[in-house]
């Protein structure tokens, strides 16, 4: 299935008392980019989500930002900073002893002292935050991956509906080249007549005028390859690969064909044409812009 660059995903679990919190960004790029957020505890993270991100995504500049919480009972511990608070009790006691004053510090005056206290928080094992981060990566990923497809159907059946709109203004332009060969035919005749009164015009000199103004116009080549092109421009959103960047050359080609049609056209109705197909083929242009 064709997918867009352009997506995000989230998902949010509770696995071994870590609250895990993970979503997933991406914009347009031509090439894959990652990068990430997460707690500088655990940076070690940051290559596995880039791995899983690679498998999962070929194209687009991808963000993962991850949010962790330990509420675990033994996720946090409160110690006894003792060199500091055997320092600090030893500091009263001078302080009462010099000046002469009553010793009468208690234990809620001790806690209110910067520093008596140091909190730890408890290492988790890296394999055991890595595997509860893949878990709920995972399914940011599905999430991510399903909004990317959706998008991707969304833009896949406007280019196709575009191509067909194409091809209408290509069978009129097909339609149409011959019948300028023959009105020119007639405007040389009846000019000729007007110039030389009754005299029998030289049909054979008429045939060659009318076969150069034909080769000169003539853009049944051009017509060809263009409906060639949007022939293979639907077998690659058929394939369901990552072809954003075939589409931008094969685009190109669509583009050169009718510039050429329109640089040969000598008839206001295929010029008119022509413009139509190269808007048509400048939004499909900005449309697979977004296609992975």
């Amino acid at each position: 299935m064709i997918k867009s660059m352009t997506g995000f995903g989230r998902a949010k679990e509770t696995i071994e008392d870590l609250n895990i919190t993970v979503e997933i960004k991406s914009v347009n790029h031509r090439y894959f980019e990652f990068s990430s957020r997460v707690p500088r505890a655990y940076m070690f993270l940051d290559e596995k989500l880039n791995k899983l991100c690679r498998e999962n995504m070929q194209r687009g500049k991808v963000e993962v930002s991850v949010l962790i919480e330990d509420n675990s009972e033994s996720g946090t511990e409160i110690a006894i900073n003792r060199q500091y608070t055997t320092a600090y009790l030893a500091a009263v006691k001078k302080l009462a002893k010099e000046y002469k004053l009553k010793n009468d510090i208690k234990v809620s005056d001790i806690v209110r002292a910067p520093d008596v206290f140091k909190i730890k928080q408890q290492s988790l094992s890296d394999e055991l935050v890595v595997s509860a981060v893949t878990q709920v990566a995972n399914k940011a990923i599905e999430n991510f991956i399903a909004m990317r497809s959706a998008e991707g159907e969304r833009l896949t059946k406007d280019v196709l509906s575009r191509a067909e709109f194409i091809l209408e203004k290509v069978a009129f332009i097909e339609e149409r080249s011959p019948e300028t060969v023959k009105e020119y035919r007639l405007r040389i005749e009846q000019k000729v007549k007007e110039l030389l009164g009754d005299t029998t015009v030289d049909e054979q000199r008429l045939l060659t005028e009318t076969a150069i103004f034909a080769d000169k116009v003539a853009v049944a080549e051009e017509t060809v390859r263009l409906r060639s092109h949007i022939e293979q421009l639907r077998e690659m959103l058929e394939s369901g690969d990552a072809i954003g960047r075939k589409l931008d050359f094969l685009v190109q080609e669509m583009n050169r064909e009718a510039n050429t049609i329109g640089s040969k056209a000598q008839d206001i109705d295929i010029a008119h044409t022509v413009v139509d197909i190269k808007s048509e083929i400048e939004k499909i242009r900005e449309q697979i812009q977004n296609i992975e």
